[in-house]
């Protein structure tokens, strides 16, 4: 199946996805169909602030087209921030989404988790990555300490690029979450997020939403 992604939002995570579908269609028999249209970073994050929620589905659907135009046939958004506004884009979308939300809360569950912690913007710490984990208790970072990791987060997002202030922010807020507040495991809500957390060991158990969301973009590749 051809697939196109949304990227763009940040470049860093979609050269993640892009490379890790690369590297994991090049041990498989077959061929990836794969298109990336570029959505602006700025305006997303302006629209999520905003709750503007109609606005940024519109740009999905315009850009969903274009890559329908190029012959995809499902299409994925590389960017969690992104999926504020994935209900209202899924019911515009030309083309099937393989929604990142709907993956994680379903492994989610199948894994029995109880209690997560969760790093990312603020939308999705506050919201427990938009209300989708039912029958789970998602614990955010409190007081200070959410405006912190959300300021960190997209000025790694928008950079590309992660500072060690940025990690230890990151790193620090997970051990209180897994500490302190019980969480067995600490959701990586930001698909850039493995800037800081890939190759480190930041002291508890972290889970990647953007690999699990790209387990699922290479099931549906491989039909």
């Amino acid at each position: 199946m051809h697939i196109g992604l949304i990227g763009g939002i940040g470049p860093a995570a979609t050269d993640y996805y892009y490379r890790w579908l690369i590297r994991t269609f090049a041990e498989r028999p077959e061929a990836l169909e794969l298109t990336i249209a570029h959505a602006d970073s700025p305006t997303l994050l302006g629209h999520l602030a905003d709750g503007k929620t109609a606005e940024q589905a519109a740009i999905f659907e315009r850009l969903t087209r274009r890559l329908q135009g190029a012959g995809a046939e499902a299409v994925a958004v590389t960017s969690i921030a992104g999926h504020f506004c994935i209900d209202a884009f899924k019911a515009v979308s030309p083309l099937p989404v393989i929604d990142l939300l709907s993956s994680v809360a379903r492994r989610l569950e199948a894994a029995g988790y109880g209690s997560v912690g969760i790093l990312g913007t603020k939308g999705a710490m506050a919201s427990a990555l938009y209300g989708r984990l039912k029958g789970i208790e998602v614990v955010a970072p409190a007081g200070a300490a959410l405006d912190q990791v959300h300021q960190a987060y997209v000025d790694m997002a928008v950079s590309g690029a992660v500072t060690e202030a940025q990690r230890r922010v990151f790193f620090d807020s997970g051990r209180k979450l897994t500490e302190d507040a019980g969480a067995e495991a600490v959701l990586l809500g930001g698909t850039d997020l493995f800037l800081a957390f890939g190759g480190q060991e930041p002291g508890f158990k972290a889970i990647d939403c953007a690999l699990l969301h790209m387990a699922d973009i290479a099931e549906e590749a491989a039909r």
